[in-house]
This record gives C-alpha cells, structure tokens and sequence, in this order.
C-alpha cells in the first residue's frame, strides 16, 4: 500500500512539473529609463530569455540609464491572463536587485505580492560559467581578444505566498544601488507553480547523442573558414602567419587524416586578409580583396582553379553594398543565384546579420536584404554555410540562448521569400561549449561537420560525424 501511494505521488509531482504554465512578457506598458538605439534598448526585455542561460553582457538585455545606482520601474503585459505563483526576472550582470514586484489581475490597479527577503522562498540563481567565458572572436575571424568577466548573473524567483489568478500584467521595481557594477535584464516570466521556471538552450536529442568531436591538429594558430573540396579530398582554412590571415591547404590521406598544410601562394596575395568563403568544381569565392567604399565593389572575388593555380575571373558586385567592417562572412546556392551575407550595414537588428541577395542579369547581386528577426538578433549573427539543398542553413552566433560564448546555430527556411525562417537550433553540448565555435562547415559527401573552436585563447579545427538525415530535416 506504501509503495502505491509513493508511486501516485511521484507522478502527480512529475505532471505538475509538466503542466506548468508559462509565460514571458509580450509587451511593454510603462518603464522609467531607456537608453535607445537597437541594443540594451526596453524592447530587449520582451519575450523569452536569450542570455540565459549562460548569463553576461548581451545586447539583447536591457540596460537602464540609472543601472549602476539608481531606481528603475518596468511594466510589463502578456499575451493571456493566468495565474500566477511566481515571477522570475532574469538578471544577467549582478543579480539581486529587484526590491518590489506587483501584479494587475485586470483591475487595472497593482497589488505588490513580493517584496525582498532573503529566505527559502526567494532563491536566486548563480552562473558557474568558467574563466572560457572571457574570451571571444573579435570581429568574426580576427585576434581573440578579451572581454570584461562574467558578473553575478542569476534568475530572481519570486515565489508568491498565494497564488494570484488573472494576472494580465506585471511591475518590478529595482535599486540597482544594492549591487555595483553594470547591471541588465533579460527578460521577465511568470509561472503558475512555485517550481523555479527552468530556462534551456534550445537543441533537440539527436545534437546530444552525438559521437565526440575530433580535434585536428595542426601547428597554426587563430584558424577560421574551414571548408572542404566538393569531392571531400582536400581541406582549406585561414590562419594567421606573417602578420596577416594565410590560406593554407591539406589533402586527405588514405587513413583519413589531413596531411601536412601548406600555405596557397595564388590565395595569398592580399597584404591583410586572405579567406576562402565558398569553393565548387566550377567557382570559389576569395574575400579580403581591397575595395572602394560606396561603390558596388565588396571584397570578394570570384576565381577559378587552372590546375592547382587560382585565377580571378571578376570581382564580386552588390548593389548599393554597404559594410561596417572591412570584412564579411558569405555563402551562396550552387548555381550562385542567391547570395548571403553576415555584415553589419544600416539595416541591421543591431550587430552582424544575416542578408541575402539576388543575382541579376548581368551578374551582379540586387540589393542585400535583412533575412528577418526570427534568424537575427540584436548581437553578432555570421559565418553562415547555406547546405545543398538551399533550405539548411549552419550559422554562428552569440545573440541565442548558448552555452557560453558564439554557439553554432541551424535554421530552415520555410518558403521561397528568403525572409522566413525557423527558430535557430543549437547544435548542443557536444558541440558547443564555454568557449567560441564558429566557421561551420557540413561536407556532404562524407557527413562530417567542420568548425573552429576558440579555448583558452587557443583556436583549433573540430569536426565529427553528423548523419545528413539529422542536418538535413527538410
């Protein structure tokens, strides 16, 4: 008879666990400061959490004028009333400053259900990201640089002594004087269980079944744009040598390991960046080229391959082609039709995004068009390889729910606008670390992914084996 009660309890407690319901705010109803712009502006706080949960600086949280000392109020509305047990606000720099959080249950007054205590009732949660975390790509393929430390981030879960039905809003009240530093928020949920709202990266099974990856071990160091010959047999990267990004080739040996590289002196003939963005058996695309600003020329040009040496047939042309950088990331369909871009231009959601271009009559590309908020947001998106079947695209970035730094990314698209696309999929753990992973590159011929990872100010090439079927969905 024991053993039946303990069973029923166990599984009330696990469908209680399931039917929680949740929500994150929809829309902004009044809030005391904003710094404006397209980052850290109010809006950021809107909608689920995507700097947790690997916590820090993220330009997708918002940042208050007065977050060092001063008060700051939000209210915040969601999209269905409910009840409410608790209220999570995400605090991803020094956590511990919510004082107040109140609640309309459509009266349109606020009734203050929690204020701060420290007990039992009001746990907070602290990262345990690791010293990795200081370190990121600058500017996509350049030096690793330093960033300021992860600071206290944390989830504030106020727990409520009795639950509170047909809350349709929510206002939180901060003194950003109890901790120093910088402070931002990310977002803020509300739950009907006294369960803490647990926050995941968002990755499916098949990412996490994976066989572990492969370190390639090679003597050059800041590697970036891995990509593999059609044909699977040979290798090419960038690396940094001599003061300036070096392509260096490698042929696959019989046992299947990559033998000795060697530096492309047809590749290498630019005096700073010198990077293969897409090769096929009829074209290969080389950036860095030096260009003319606010002109149709890009920095890219197309060459071709006359036994072993590279050749230019013609520089690469957009339409009105403006960059922030003097670089930019690129792939392109097989038949060269549509183009796309990672770069940082007017139109941006806030850092590097994700464009695309058509190709026109005489060969140049019409204008770079934003691919949409569902695939960009407000921080870095780039590196992007379209796959064969023009609907798979493999990107990096650090504006998503991650597991520390720039994660890489999977999304689809889902019509023929070139606009809509799925939500981006981390490709999990096994891939993605503390660290920075970027430069994906999914060889079809042999199944296996190509990246680069940055560790300890150390970067190196991975790669492991993912079935196309895993990839490739659609």
């Amino acid at each position: 008879m024991k053993k039946t009660i303990l069973l029923c309890s166990f599984f009330l407690v696990l469908f209680s666990v399931q039917a929680q319901q949740i929500q994150w705010a929809s829309k902004l109803i009044k809030f005391s400061t904003d710094l404006g712009g397209k980052q850290n502006n109010i809006k950021r706080i809107l909608g689920k959490p995507d700097a947790f949960p690997q916590g820090g600086s993220s330009a997708n949280a918002w940042m208050p004028k007065n977050a060092l000392d001063g008060r700051e109020i939000v209210e915040v509305g969601f999209e269905k009333p409910q009840t409410v047990k608790q209220v999570a606000v995400c605090e991803n720099l020094n956590s511990g400053c919510v004082i107040k959080i109140s609640v309309d249950n459509g009266s349109g007054n606020y009734e203050t259900v929690w204020t701060r205590k420290r007990d039992w009732k009001t746990p907070t949660f602290k990262s345990t990201a690791s010293v990795d975390h200081a370190y990121y790509f600058g500017r996509k393929r350049r030096k690793v640089q330093e960033v300021p430390n992860v600071f206290n981030p944390g989830i504030e879960y106020a727990i409520f002594d009795n639950a509170v039905s047909n809350v349709v809003a929510v206002k939180v009240e901060f003194s950003f004087a109890l901790i120093p530093g910088q402070k931002q928020i990310d977002a803020i949920g509300i739950s009907d269980s006294d369960v803490p709202i647990e926050i995941k990266v968002n990755t499916i099974s098949a990412f996490e079944n994976l066989s572990n990856p492969e370190t390639l071990e090679f003597e050059n160091s800041e590697v970036s744009n891995v990509i593999v010959s059609q044909d699977g047999q040979k290798m090419f990267y960038s690396a940094f040598a001599n003061n300036k990004d070096v392509v260096f080739s490698c042929q696959k040996q019989a046992d299947g390991k990559w033998s000795k590289p060697l530096a492309e002196p047809s590749l290498n003939r630019n005096d700073e960046y010198n990077y293969l963005e897409y090769y096929s058996d009829d074209f290969i695309l080389k950036g860095g080229v030096g260009y003319t600003k606010n002109t149709t020329e890009t920095g890219f040009e197309f060459l071709e391959n006359i036994n072993g040496t590279y050749q230019t047939l013609k520089p690469l042309k957009i339409a009105a082609y403006n960059n922030y950088d003097k670089t930019a990331d690129f792939t392109m369909t097989n038949d060269g039709k549509i183009l796309i871009m990672g770069i940082e231009t007017d139109f941006t959601q806030g850092g590097t995004d994700l464009y695309f271009a058509n190709r026109k009559e005489d060969g140049t590309y019409g204008l770079l068009q934003n691919m949409g908020k569902v695939i960009n947001s407000a921080a870095d998106e780039g590196m992007p390889q379209l796959l064969s079947d023009t609907k798979t695209l493999l990107f990096s970035s650090i504006g998503f729910s991650s597991y520390g730094n720039y994660d890489i990314y999977i999304s689809y698209r889902l019509d023929d606008t070139w606009k809509k696309w799925s939500e981006p999929i981390n490709l999990g753990k096994k891939i993605n670390s503390d660290g920075f992973e970027g430069s994906p590159y999914y060889d079809e011929k042999t199944e296996t992914l190509y990246f680069t990872r940055t560790f300890e100010g150390k970067s190196s090439i991975v790669r492991v084996k993912i079935p196309k079927s895993v990839v490739m969905q659609n």
